[in-house]
């Protein structure tokens, strides 16, 4: 197969730079300098950040306001199975021909200068939403805040910080202060911000940040409330109270996600209609995904297939908390994930709920821990564990012992893609 023409300089713009990560804006300025600002000529731009749930909250806004009539940009990263995942314009996903447009025109500019793959990339979409037609764009921030490639728009329309937990300490800070602080970076003067649940630690910070800069707060918990009832799920404010479904997005978190998002909307000023459709008609893949067809399914046979990209404790807890309203059937978990994360504070919530676990690298990533690697934390998370040549053998080794089981691969949003891709 002939390599699409991003995907030749996508390659290109991986060695741009000796790290993947290295937290600074400057470079994005140099760039967004030579490309003319486009920044600056943005349709109305919310930006979010958070530790989890960031994605989710986006896919649920960008689906009330599509379902009010506006044609929404947005900006999420990782991508699972393709690159075009990470940029939407005005609806749809970025054709080829666009985004290869806008990469050569970014790597020209940049003249081989150093620059992140992550911060030329981000450059491109910014360059690419400022020549399309919308009415919002949603910027996803890609790690932290203060110093996220996406953190270069002067004047928001809205911010939104998320759940905020421990996560990349190696560039955040070791406290759940100190991350928060990061991600409060993403506050501007005057511009209000939607916080989500967070823990007190982290919200002093954000208040605090907030009240310098003069960043009306709209709180969990104080500005807004959301909660499951009966099935239901109740959300108010002081515009009044909703009754909506619970949000098809899968977990307790998922109502929180919700809130945030109907809180963003509502500020916005749209009204019940779009809130109920970011409820129900937000999809958001490798989310407690299940998958009903490929070639893994048919491995499968008869036992349930679901996709989780979760990789922190947060989403351990959160993911096994799911796990537990689903209908009873023993779990069995296939879980590859990468050496920068907390296996262990991810695997121990899951221990309560899976049958088993078998461990797997994630195939082609430098960072993934061995399955040796995985399987030792999962045995001193207290999780029956073994080890597994790839995903396929794992399942295939699952239903031969349990035919009816529910088959969970976890870990990784990387593993995640790697089996979209390879279930396609």
């Amino acid at each position: 197969m002939t390599p699409r023409t991003s995907d030749v300089i996508l390659e290109r713009m991986m060695s741009l730079h000796p790290k993947i990560i290295d937290l600074t804006l400057d470079r994005v300025w140099r760039l967004l300098a030579a490309l003319g600002h486009p920044e600056r000529d943005l349709p109305p731009v919310i930006h979010i950040a958070g530790t989890n749930g960031k994605g989710s909250t986006q896919a649920m806004i960008r689906a009330g306001l599509e379902a009010g009539g506006k044609r929404v940009h947005a900006y999420t990263s990782p991508h699972l199975a393709r690159f075009h995942e990470r940029i939407r314009l005005a609806g749809e996903l970025i054709s080829e021909d666009a985004l290869a447009a806008v990469l050569d025109e970014c790597e020209r500019l940049n003249s081989g200068q150093n620059i992140t793959y992550f911060e030329i990339t981000t450059c491109a979409a910014l360059l690419a939403f400022a020549r399309t037609p919308a009415e919002y764009t949603l910027l996803e921030v890609g790690l932290g805040g203060r110093l996220d490639a996406t953190n270069v728009v002067e004047r928001p329309a809205l911010t939104i910080i998320a759940p905020v937990s421990l996560d990349h300490q190696q560039y955040l800070g070791e406290t759940l202060a100190e991350i928060a602080g990061e991600k409060a970076g993403i506050l501007k003067r005057g511009v209000p911000c939607i916080v989500g649940p967070q823990e007190e630690e982290g919200l002093e910070v954000i208040e605090a940040k907030a009240a310098r800069l003069g960043s009306p707060l709209l709180v969990h918990g104080q500005h807004w409330h959301v909660a499951e009832e009966r099935g239901r799920m109740v959300y108010q404010d002081e515009t009044g109270l909703l009754d909506l479904p619970l949000p098809t997005l899968i977990g307790r978190h998922q109502v929180q996600n919700a809130g945030m998002a109907i809180a963003a909307l509502r500020h916005l000023g749209f009204g019940e209609a779009e809130c109920s459709a970011a409820v129900t008609e937000a999809f958001w893949p490798a989310r407690l995904q299940r998958l009903r067809h490929g070639p893994l399914v048919e491995a499968a046979g008869q036992a349930e297939l679901w996709l989780d990209g979760g990789h922190n404790p947060a989403a351990g807890e959160a993911l096994a908390e799911a796990l537990g309203r689903l209908p009873a059937r023993p779990t069995h978990l296939i879980c590859g994930m990468l050496n920068t994360k907390d296996i262990g504070g991810y695997l121990r919530p899951l221990a309560g709920v899976a049958t088993s676990l078998h461990a797997v690298s994630i195939p082609g990533e430098a960072n993934t821990l061995t399955a040796a690697e995985t399987l030792g934390a999962a045995i001193k998370a207290g999780l029956n564990a073994t080890a597994s040549d790839n995903v396929i053998d794992a399942v295939r080794d699952i239903v031969a012992i349990d035919p009816n089981a529910r088959i969970l691969i976890c870990g990784s949003l990387y593993l995640a893609g790697n089996v979209l891709r390879e279930n396609s």
